[in-house]
């Protein structure tokens, strides 16, 4: 496609990307500034569209980044920070007070499944979750040291499975 050909399939296009730049930004002076970047965005990086491609698809795209771009820009501008002794960030969501029930139902979990476990394999699993060495339990524990690593990745592999619902949260 000749840069002639790309420039009026562009004009062509400005009509069609108006509606959703309204439903981006809801009103029609920013949605007219979205078009316009979109439209020079397009234009300088012409080389990077491939001809035969979808370039109504291409330009929405690039219209939906940009808004995306401006709007995290404006939320970043918008933050205020309070310079204090305390050091507060206003419109942060880090000074959200966080609920203890979450994290209050994964313990009682976490010690139901280690309840289930073995003694076998959970006396070595505590130890070493205590801090001990692998030397210091096997010789607590009067076994070789491979059988307490072979104890401790068994008891891991049981807490894993019976902990599946938490593998994205930690």
């Amino acid at each position: 496609m000749t840069a002639l050909e790309f420039n009026y399939t562009l004009k062509e296009m400005s009509g069609s990307l108006k509606p959703f730049a309204l439903k981006l930004t809801r009103d029609m002076e920013d949605a007219n500034d979205l078009i316009q970047e979109t439209m020079l965005k397009a234009f300088k990086n012409r080389e990077k569209f491939a001809p035969g491609t979808n370039i109504k698809a291409w330009l929405y795209t690039i219209m939906k980044n940009t808004f995306i771009t401006n709007y995290q820009r404006m939320v970043r501008r918008n933050t205020f920070i309070d310079t204090t002794d305390n050091l507060h960030y206003i419109n942060s969501s880090g000074s959200s007070v966080q609920n203890d029930a979450y994290s209050s139902f994964t313990m009682e979990d976490i010690e139901q499944a280690l309840n289930n476990v073995d003694d076998v394999y959970k006396s070595p699993f505590m130890m070493y979750f205590r801090g001990f060495k692998y030397h210091e339990i096997a010789d607590k524990l009067q076994i070789p040291i491979g059988t307490v690593k072979n104890r401790i990745h068994i008891a891991r592999k049981e807490l894993k499975a019976k902990l599946t619902p938490y593998a994205h949260s930690f």
